[in-house]
């Protein structure tokens, strides 16, 4: 044999692209997304009017939040990765 081995499939994956797990934060993105929708319709046909600003604004803000975290998660983590090998490569290969 020539001694060259496969990574194992969990060794093989660390370096994959984000990309690959967007299925669960998208998934969680629009669930919560839909979900505070739902509830600001509810909240809208049921609140007396004096309240509707003040109640929509925090809802909408969640709102907002969650697109927020989900368009940013995938940059935050590449910078992380890039951050790393930059120290890495700093150091000269020590940690």
């Amino acid at each position: 044999m020539t001694g060259t081995r496969t990574p194992a499939p969990g060794r093989a994956q660390k370096g994959a692209l984000a990309e690959g797990r967007w299925l669960w934060r998208r998934l969680y993105a629009f669930a919560v997304s839909a979900g505070l929708w739902l509830l600001l319709m509810r909240t809208v046909a049921r609140m007396p009017a004096e309240m509707l600003p003040k109640i929509t604004d925090g809802l909408m803000g969640l709102l907002a939040l969650i697109l927020i975290l989900y368009l940013v998660a995938p940059t935050a983590e590449q910078l992380v990765a890039l951050l790393a090998n930059a120290r890495l490569r700093l150091t000269g290969g020590r940690s």
